[in-house]
């Protein structure tokens, strides 16, 4: 077999089938499959991938063991030359996993390879490709200037070495994977992405990141971006210090004192409410029931040219494919005060996700 396919998801239902219709379709071509490691949700996530999704391998946890143990249980069951450890609230294009397996091929001493991630109104995501996060590029990020954080000597859309790739998509050999023996389950969530990239450079691999295709991510579904965020993602690098540079106690010393800092004063995000002026469905004919669940007039359009802000966009993934609504949505980036939803292959709701700090939302249609 070719390619294994590993999500970890933990009650995200909707963002999950919307995950596996994509790369359901992305696969088609390809030796692979898919695997869902479910960490104990109490949503109805297991039985809709029984349902619908009856070739996908689930391995049900029966407690939540955290991002790094929960995808190394599912990568001892993968049997893929290569593993792609992908989040559940992320659409793959079709051909994503062609280019990437065809990039992988022309590189010797290969590490990870990452791809490009735009949120959910198409806006670039710099956590795509980053730097080791030394002690310096750490503390500026701590209190808001990421610059050295991130690799800024790539644009977001060439491929090249890159030090450190995002959790969410990670692309690399098996072996190699077996090899360093997986995510280090010290970290239950955020960090290990950092750490397990560190890992593998250290050990004499190149780390890539593949600008030349894009995965929407709406982040926000798997992690929420809220006051506690700062506290759990400065606890990981703490352990990443610890495990890979010298202790310093005046490092430690600092790195708590501003994490109580930016926790004390950082205020819970609250969601704004949104005000849809029209919403235009992008399709070849009206779904009916559309305008009852909206409760408001809906437009039928081909394209989305000229539209006003405040239209939320809804793409018929039955008639468009995910690679051109991945595309229309970067292409549309610029165009601030749209907001877009989809309707997934063969499913009766539409979803969608405004930011990276509240949770997205989902309509059911009928």
């Amino acid at each position: 077999m070719k390619l294994s396919i590993v999500i970890l998801s933990y009650n995200v239902r909707y963002f999950l089938e919307l995950c596996l219709s994509s790369v359901s379709e992305a696969i088609k071509n390809i030796d692979a499959e898919i695997i869902v490691v479910d960490n104990n949700s109490e949503d109805s996530s297991c039985d809709m991938v029984k349902t619908l999704f009856p070739n996908v391998i689930l391995i049900q946890n029966k407690e939540n063991f955290g991002f790094s143990k929960g995808n190394n249980i599912g990568t001892l069951r993968a049997k893929g030359e290569f593993i792609c450890i992908l989040n559940p609230d992320t659409v793959v294009a079709e051909d994503t996993f062609i280019k990437i397996l065809k990039f992988s091929k022309t590189k010797n001493n290969l590490g990870i390879v990452g791809c490009k991630l735009i949120n959910g109104v198409g806006a670039f995501l710099p956590e795509s490709k980053r730097n080791v996060p030394v002690i310096k590029a750490a503390f500026r990020k701590l209190f808001g200037n990421s610059k050295y954080y991130y690799a800024t000597h790539l644009n977001e859309n060439e491929i090249g070495k890159v030090d450190v790739l995002v959790g969410a998509f990670m692309f690399m050999k098996k072996k190699l994977f077996n090899d360093i023996k997986g995510f280090d389950e010290d970290y239950f969530m955020y960090g290990e992405d950092i750490d397990l990239s560190y890992t593998i450079l250290n050990a004499g691999y190149e780390n890539y990141y593949y600008g030349e295709s894009t995965v929407l991510h709406f982040k926000g579904e798997s992690t929420l971006r809220d006051k506690y965020y700062v506290r759990r993602f400065y606890g990981a690098m703490q352990i990443f210090y610890k495990k890979h540079f010298k202790k310093n106690i005046i490092f430690d010393m600092f790195v708590w004192s501003g994490i109580r800092l930016v926790y004390i004063f950082k205020k819970t995000h609250i969601q704004k409410l949104k005000s849809v002026k029209e919403y235009v469905f992008i399709s070849d004919s009206m779904n009916p029931n559309l305008e009852s669940v909206l409760d408001k007039k809906v437009i039928l359009k081909s394209g989305i040219k000229n539209l006003e802000k405040g239209t939320e966009v809804i793409f018929d993934a039955n008639i468009l494919s995910y690679k051109k609504i991945i595309s229309l949505i970067e292409n549309n980036a610029n165009n601030v005060g749209l907001t877009y939803k989809i309707l997934p292959k063969k499913s009766n709701f539409i979803i969608g996700s405004d930011d990276a700090i509240s949770r997205g939302e989902v309509i059911m249609i009928n």
